[in-house]
């Protein structure tokens, strides 16, 4: 990693995807017709559906730059990640597989788990890709990796030109610890500072590569996983340091608050702000660099927030949809998400079509010219017509399998079962999103056509783990 992002910060959560540039495009500073398109890629961490006011009108939690990214690009309303948990779903977004195909099942365990190998060291990723176009991309990562950090593992080892980021699924926002070991790093090596907030770490590091690059007329991908807003880990905690969310005092004064308030739920809304605030101030180095109209950002959510109980932690919102993190109902893999891409993406449109992480890989390669992978079975495919022509979804269904839960959604009927011993639910989502009222028994003929097609799933993806194994290519 070089010198000049050790004073810089990670940025939020999205996607960034460029295309080629217009001819009026060429009069912008910075972008010109023979230049590749840029890529950003921001992910919030556990950001709730119902968290953002584009999507939940109810939402108290002030974000006026997502707001106003919202109004530049596309919103949204069926957007899903591959997998409701932190580790599967970076996995399946930087391979474009579902996590049965590349075989990183499960959460990250630990210590030993985090800076193990974790996602198989065959897999191809996209930046991997991206290197292999005819302009081959500048490349960074700041923010969470959580998909492994053993040797071979590690961002700068697969792809990533540059790397600010930590290794684990979760750590101190000011301390930056994971457990009892010091979690953040520029490349491989340990980077300390001590009392600086990681959001505007991560944030400040990508704003200092997209200067760079933009400046040298290099395209660049640029992908941006913020840990924010991740609940607070007791285990992460210092002795006798609360466990409370972590936002800047200024964050709090937004709201009229004091840094010592106390309710979880009025802390939370502070993190969200400064990570808005971050995302607001990247976005803003594309205008000011001129590198906005060449580059396509996509912005998303890992998972939905966990609705799982516990006091204090399980306080962000995924209204209208049902439950959250960790399960396969809608609220755990129904994500906010948000792409721009100036003279493609009309302003101000909803997308209702559903489409899939999976798809952002295939997006990357087409935006930069490179060739997919050969050989390798992918469950993306390309998005960009969905975003740009209002083209139908690419996919006919989405297949969901976490621990013991499982889910398909085909067209606007969705199957779900908490336990493979239970019978299927169905739902109606064009009825509403919120699966409040199982079908199964009014329309069995729907059950069997969509259990048909889970089992069709399962069983290509189990015939190809018995020839090659999950990991192979």
């Amino acid at each position: 990693m070089t010198s000049h992002l050790k004073n810089c910060s990670f940025v939020l959560l999205a996607l960034a995807i460029a295309s080629p540039v217009r001819a009026d495009q060429s009069k912008t500073p910075g972008a010109s017709n023979d230049l590749k398109p840029n890529i950003l890629i921001i992910t919030a961490d556990n950001l709730g559906y119902g968290d953002l006011r584009s999507y939940n009108r109810n939402s108290t939690i002030k974000t006026p730059n997502l707001d106003r990214f919202a109004r530049q690009g596309a919103r949204l309303t069926s957007f899903y990640t591959a997998s409701p948990t932190c580790t599967v779903s970076r996995a399946c977004l930087l391979t474009g597989r579902i996590a049965q195909r590349h075989g990183l099942t499960k959460q990250l365990p630990g210590l030993k788990g985090n800076y193990g190998v974790g996602l198989s060291q065959k897999e191809i990723l996209i930046p991997q890709i991206l290197k292999t176009a005819s302009t081959p991309y500048a490349t960074g990562c700041f923010g969470k990796w959580n998909i492994g950090f053993a040797k071979g593992s590690r961002p700068t080892e697969r792809g990533f030109d540059e790397f600010i980021g930590h290794a684990s699924g979760n750590l101190d926002y000011y301390h930056h610890n994971y457990r009892e070991k010091h979690d953040l790093y520029d490349g491989t090596r340990e980077l300390h500072r001590e009392g600086k907030y990681s959001t505007d770490i991560f944030a400040d590091a990508a704003i200092d590569f997209i200067q760079r690059k933009t400046k040298a007329r290099q395209p660049w991908f640029c992908y941006l996983p913020f840990n924010a807003p991740h609940f607070p880990t007791a285990g992460n905690k210092k002795p006798g340091q609360p466990n409370i969310w972590q936002a800047p005092d200024w964050a709090f004064k937004i709201y009229q608050l004091s840094p010592d308030e106390t309710d979880p739920k009025k802390r939370y809304a502070a993190v969200v702000t400064a990570l808005d605030r971050a995302i607001g101030r990247v976005l803003k180095v594309l205008d000011t660099s001129g590198a906005a109209d060449n580059t396509f950002v996509f912005f998303m959510s890992d998972n939905g927030a966990f609705r799982l109980g516990r006091k204090g932690l399980d306080v962000g919102s995924n209204e209208p949809l049902r439950h959250g993190g960790v399960t396969c109902w809608e609220g755990g893999l129904r994500v906010a998400a948000i792409a721009r891409w100036p003279g493609n993406i009309k302003p101000g449109t909803v997308i209702a079509k559903p489409f899939w992480s999976p798809d952002l890989l295939v997006a990357c390669a087409k935006l930069a010219g490179a060739k997919l992978p050969a050989g390798v079975i992918l469950d993306g495919k390309n998005p960009l017509p969905v975003l740009t022509k209002g083209a139908p979804s690419p996919h006919k269904s989405f297949f969901f399998t976490y621990g013991l839960h499982s889910a398909l959604r085909m067209g606007n009927r969705k199957i779900v079962r908490e336990k493979p011993e239970q019978a299927w639910r169905l739902y109606d989502l064009a009825w509403g999103e919120a699966e409040s009222k199982n079908l199964a028994a009014e329309r069995p003929t729907d059950v069997a056509r969509l259990n048909a097609a889970y089992q069709a799933w399962l069983a290509a993806v189990k015939r190809k783990a018995k020839k090659t194994g999950f990991n192979s290519q």
